[in-house]
């Protein structure tokens, strides 16, 4: 796969340098809170979807500090550059850019408890390219399609990125973890949130058609439904409906998507997985053969 080389925005200076802005910016939307958020952002309460969507693992590509490659721990929260809108290129002392459908996208951060908008938090996003590979493992000299991005007071955060692929064993999906403040996910605090996005199904066939990036999007996606997938299949038909991003646009002007995404602060933590969907995604997982069932 080609990637061309950019060089990185002089604005993207990272956490070290946005990190007291941001702090800043939270305490005026605390403010704003204390007289009425939700009233302020002029979208009634009860008019957002409020289905608290369950916890998923992680993945084995985070890159948020809880796992490591080559034995070292690789945590792109601390890095310069992470805070962005558009995470189609790498940033720091990366250069590499990746290729694919331009995808805008909306994300709106609600408390599921009384569907009250999220300011203030900060959510941590990244997923594979157009043929199912990850930066910093996969592509170990890259580290596009992740940022973070922090709710306004509506709740609202925007990425621009490319659609993802669809690789082998999984429907096609963008990973995030929701923290509850900017600087709680740079001290590595846990998240209130980790789970996954999904798309639906034509509108995944109708992007890998129209670009020939995804040179390998229809193959994979023809292996797998959305009801079949490992980390999907166990999740109820409100949630999956929550949880799948709907798009619109053409391979010319690119495409629009929004999800809002609920979060229950009481919500079991535990994550279970689905049926196995196929030996592509345990062998990305594992890094081996599917692993055999318990003797006992």
């Amino acid at each position: 796969m080609t990637h061309s080389s950019d060089k990185p925005h002089a604005h993207d200076l990272g956490f070290s340098h946005d990190l007291p802005r941001m702090i800043g910016r939270r305490r005026v939307v605390a403010a704003l809170g204390g007289l009425g958020l939700a009233s302020a952002t002029g979208v009634p309460a009860a008019a957002l979807e409020c289905v608290a969507l369950p916890w998923e693992t992680q993945g084995p590509y985070p890159a948020d500090g809880s796992n490591a490659r080559a034995g070292s721990t690789i945590n792109v929260l601390t890095e310069a550059g992470v805070i962005r809108e558009d995470i189609r290129r790498s940033f720091g002392a990366l250069t590499q850019s990746t290729s694919g459908a331009q995808l805008d996208f909306e994300l709106t951060l609600i408390d599921a408890n009384g569907c009250a908008p999220l300011a203030g938090h900060a959510i941590y996003v990244w997923h594979c390219d157009a043929t199912g590979q990850y930066s910093l493992y996969d592509v170990t000299d890259a580290n596009w399609l992740r940022g973070v991005g922090i709710s306004d007071a509506a709740g609202k955060v925007n990425f621009t990125t490319n659609f993802p692929g669809c690789y082998d064993g999984r429907w096609p999906h963008i990973h995030f973890e929701v923290f509850e403040s900017v600087d709680k996910a740079v001290a590595g605090e846990a998240s209130v949130l980790t789970a996954q996005i999904a798309f639906r199904e034509e509108d995944c066939a109708g992007v890998y058609e129209g670009d020939a990036a995804y040179s390998n999007g229809i193959r994979n996606l023809g292996r797998i439904t959305l009801a079949s997938d490992n980390v999907f299949a166990d999740n109820t038909a409100d949630q999956i409906t929550q949880q799948t991003m709907p798009v619109t646009g053409t391979p010319d002007a690119g495409y629009q998507g929004a999800v809002s995404i609920p979060i229950d602060f009481n919500a079991d933590r535990t994550v279970s997985m689905g049926p196995r969907g196929g030996g592509g995604f345990f062998n990305r997982l594992f890094g081996g053969n599917p692993p055999p069932p318990p003797s006992n």
